[in-house]
């Protein structure tokens, strides 16, 4: 595939370098000369000189037609406009790195949309989701990214027998917006169907709003979860994105920052989180916090050695769950040997995402579900595919394909068998791999 990356920071090199050893077309663009030939004596790219946002450097670097474009500068206005302006010009994919939580912030106004971006993605935010995955569920998968953070994908161990189990999932109320997706007994995983039961030991994944997967493990679990202890050590963005998505569900969390005025900033944004102004890097202050008594401890500053020794201190202190943010790559064998239990890598966190949408036709991305056969794949929804032509129900779809949500401009939802897709939506499908070229047939249109 042709891939055009703007901007050879420490993240767009690492995709560079990534993307050339898949053996794609790689062009990258910077302002600085030095790293412009940097990259063409030590990576087999073609490098060019140049402003993101200007159109002439864009039409140099071959955006027409070229299968992703990547908007990884420093700025993240200049990541925005690169992007919509790639896609204008015919680049089939756009992605945009932003930092600034507002333009990932639905409430206030939808950038991703209004500027046709295929996606805007948060190093930060999937950083969070990241550590949310190792300490809600290990091995789950999380539909953040999928539906712009408006539903999740949460796994269920249903230990205890209970009244639904036994039951056709199509005789359980299940909330409004909520459906199981699949289901693993004996080390086998299958897509839910209508006539399918629960039993004691399977795991499910359950798909909705939070609130809706919250009040669906009632029927599944005969005990409530038991809340759980979580210290974040940094106030940055990660470290507030991640209290934001565990405080009120089953967490007792706190913050420390060494900010007094960051501190003051995040205590109006959390609502249900301690926040502390402590520097948890020092032993005596994580044993005046009683960092022992808790369950999980994450470092997320923005130091990966402050990261590494506030880990190992907490750790000898007793905190038996130890996770961090680990940057330098170099440092990747050592955490292990420290007992740290998770690592996390922003620029891994961002390969991952980038090669979800190293993709072909109507497909936006492609991402396995951990355990089994099964993939979560994003459609683009085209104007002529047979999909658009009847409700879901009369669709011609494999029986192994699940449509789990539908995105439009406006909003997501869990869809019904009396919807209908229209060209512009985005269809988040669960489907079994071997199913997969069926299901595209549906979605197919032009050649495309």
């Amino acid at each position: 595939m042709r891939i055009v990356v703007l901007g050879a920071g420490t993240i767009g090199s690492w995709i560079a370098d990534l993307m050339c050893r898949n053996r794609h077309s790689v062009t990258v663009v910077d302002r600085d000369p030095e790293t412009v030939r940097r990259l063409n004596n030590e990576l087999d790219v073609r490098a060019l000189c140049g402003s993101a946002s200007e159109s002439a450097v864009l039409f140099q670097a071959d955006i027409l037609g070229c299968d992703l474009c990547l908007s990884v500068t420093g700025d993240d206005e200049v990541n925005i406009v690169a992007a919509s302006m790639a896609k204008a010009m015919g680049a089939r994919r756009t992605v945009a790195r932003v930092y600034g939580r507002v333009f990932r912030d639905l409430s206030t106004f939808d950038y991703q949309e209004h500027f046709k971006i295929d996606r805007l993605l948060s190093l930060e935010h999937l950083s969070a989701i990241e550590f949310l995955r190792g300490i809600r569920t290990p091995g789950s998968a999380v539909m953040e990214n999928f539906a712009r953070g408006e539903l999740e994908v949460q796994e269920i161990v249903c230990g205890e027998a209970t009244r639904a189990m036994g039951q056709p999932l199509k005789s359980l109320e299940l909330p409004r917006g909520s459906r199981i997706g699949t289901i693993q007994r004996d080390g086998k995983m299958w897509i839910a169907g209508a006539n399918d039961s629960i039993a004691a030991g399977d795991r499910i994944t359950v798909i909705g709003s939070r609130e809706n997967i919250d009040e669906a493990k009632g029927k599944f679990q005969a005990k409530p979860d038991v809340r759980r202890s979580v210290v974040i050590a940094g106030g940055g963005e990660t470290g507030l994105h991640l209290a934001r998505m565990l405080e009120g569900h089953r967490f007792n969390v706190s913050l420390m920052e060494t900010n007094k005025e960051r501190c003051e900033y995040l205590s109006r944004l959390l609502e249900h989180t301690t926040v502390i102004l402590a520097d948890a890097t020092r032993r005596v202050v994580l044993e005046e916090e009683r960092i022992n008594a808790c369950d999980v401890f994450v470092a997320c500053t923005g130091d990966d050695e402050n990261n590494i020794m506030a880990c190992v201190e907490a750790g000898e202190l007793g905190a038996p769950q130890l996770m961090a943010i680990v940057q330098r790559p170099d440092y990747a064998n050592v955490v292990n040997k420290l007992g740290i239990n998770l690592a996390v890598s922003p620029r891994n966190v961002m390969a991952r995402q980038v090669l979800g949408f190293l993709n072909s036709g109507p497909i936006v991305t492609r991402k396995q579900i951990p355990g089994g056969s099964i993939a979560i794949v994003e459609i683009e929804v085209l104007v002529g595919a047979q999909a658009t032509e009847h409700v879901l129900a009369n669709l011609k779809l494999p029986p192994q394909c699940l449509i789990a949500a539908v995105m439009s401009s406006d909003y997501v939802r869990v869809p019904t068998a009396d919807d209908r897709l229209s060209p512009g939506d985005t269809v988040i499908a669960l489907v079994e791999d071997g199913a997969v070229d069926a299901m595209l047939e549906m979605f197919h249109t032009n050649g495309r």
